[in-house]
């Protein structure tokens, strides 16, 4: 039976809203799914020149090594949503752990305090960058730029004359992120309770709607859904466990790319980020207080640029003048925009920076199976990076032609 349009959800009464996936795609909402696509061509291609590329031991390198970049690269995105960027991520990351070292080492202090000096250190600088940018207008390009060498300088003047400081594998952060893997039964029922956390969500979506007079469709659809991710969280769960398993580090990474989607998604916070990101005079007039999402973004940038810092100091169970430095910035940059973030604010969400990150990392683990030079994996990043910027920039016109934007 047809609906009567009086009698209709509120959603269905409007044509305008009721669109299929082609039309959504035509007028640039192309969401996530370039990047998902690219990712399976990704694997599709690696896979056919060397066969281990899809082996479990190589999943377990290349899932851990996405832990720290894809850590500060979430930073990143949040900046990217309000409409600003960071360039400093990097020598911050360096300067946490070059304050790791020192701590550890030279000062003997215990590792809880070391890390909690070199996560406030990052929180503080994100303030600063916050305070001078909402007080004066300095753009958030110059800022951070000048950051970059100031925090750079600081880690020389820590690391001292050597450039360098071996962390202890005693300290504990060494372990965790070299050899710290989720013990295997425990590992299945971390992926079962994602799975059913998914369904709870979508059911709680399902009753929000329905409050409201909207179309909520049947509820077996997201049951449905949510078996599927279950099905294929447990097989590559059990993948993964042919070999050493699911990382430590990458869970933690996981788990935060889930609070920062909630955070932005469920939160009055997230909603005022995506407003002023969309428009900073509308966001203004609506009453959101502007300049505390601008300082609460780069506060939390920092603090994930150190955070990435210290989980790279410990995979590599050193501090030195390289820290943070060549393609750190780089590729936390990359993988946020890859991952489907926009320029020009207002658009994506905190599952770009695992997409983005997991693109760069398998491009990287590719390149490197097949023997080729790390220019080659620069340049091919490079390319893939322009891609993703030249698809955002269609999507963006796409959705102005449309009136969607």
């Amino acid at each position: 039976m047809i609906q009567d349009a009086a009698t209709a959800p509120i959603d269905l009464r409007d044509e305008r809203l009721v669109r299929g996936l082609l039309a959504r795609l035509r007028g640039g909402d192309t969401g996530q799914l370039p990047v998902v696509a690219g990712l399976l061509i990704i694997c599709v291609i690696f896979q056919s020149l060397n066969g281990s590329f899809l082996s479990s031991a190589n999943l377990v390198n290349l899932a851990t090594e996405c832990a720290a970049v894809g850590i500060i690269s979430l930073g990143i995105v949040l900046v990217l949503l309000v409409g600003e960027i960071d360039l400093s991520v990097g020598s911050m990351s360096g300067l946490a752990s070059a304050i790791l070292g020192v701590g550890l080492t030279r000062y003997g202090w215990p590792l809880p305090v070391t890390l909690l000096v070199a996560l406030a250190a990052g929180a503080v600088v994100g303030v600063v960058y916050g305070a001078i940018f909402v007080r004066f207008g300095v753009p958030s390009f110059v800022i951070t730029l000048a950051g970059l060498l100031a925090l750079l300088g600081m880690q020389l003047q820590l690391l001292g004359a050597n450039g360098s400081i071996n962390i202890p594998f005693s300290s504990g952060i060494v372990r965790f992120t070299q050899q710290s893997f989720v013990v295997r039964p425990l590992s299945y029922v971390l992926m079962a309770v994602v799975a059913g956390a998914y369904l709870v969500a979508q059911l709680a979506r399902i009753r929000r709607r329905r409050t409201h007079g909207l179309s909520t469709g049947s509820p077996l659809v997201p049951v449905a859904k949510a078996g599927a991710l279950l099905v294929a969280l447990q097989a590559g769960c059990w993948y993964l466990n042919q070999d050493r398993g699911v990382s430590a580090p990458f869970v933690l990474l996981v788990g935060l790319v889930v609070a920062l989607h909630i955070a932005l998604t469920r939160t009055r916070w997230g909603r005022s980020v995506y407003a002023v990101g969309g428009s900073v005079e509308a966001a203004r007039r609506a009453g959101i207080r502007v300049d505390r999402v601008y300082l609460s973004v780069f506060l939390l940038c920092g603090l994930l640029a150190a955070l990435g810092g210290l989980l790279s100091a410990g995979r590599l169970a050193t501090a030195s003048i390289s820290s943070g430095v060549g393609d750190t910035n780089l590729n936390a940059i990359a993988a946020a925009v890859i991952g489907g973030t926009s320029l020009f604010g207002g658009r994506g969400g905190a599952y770009s920076a695992l997409l983005g990150i997991v693109v760069i990392q398998s491009i990287s683990s590719g390149l490197t199976l097949l023997n080729l030079a790390s220019s080659t994996r620069f340049m091919i990043t490079g390319g893939v990076l322009m891609v993703a910027v030249i698809v955002d920039s269609l999507s963006r016109r796409s959705r102005a032609a449309h009136g969607r934007a």
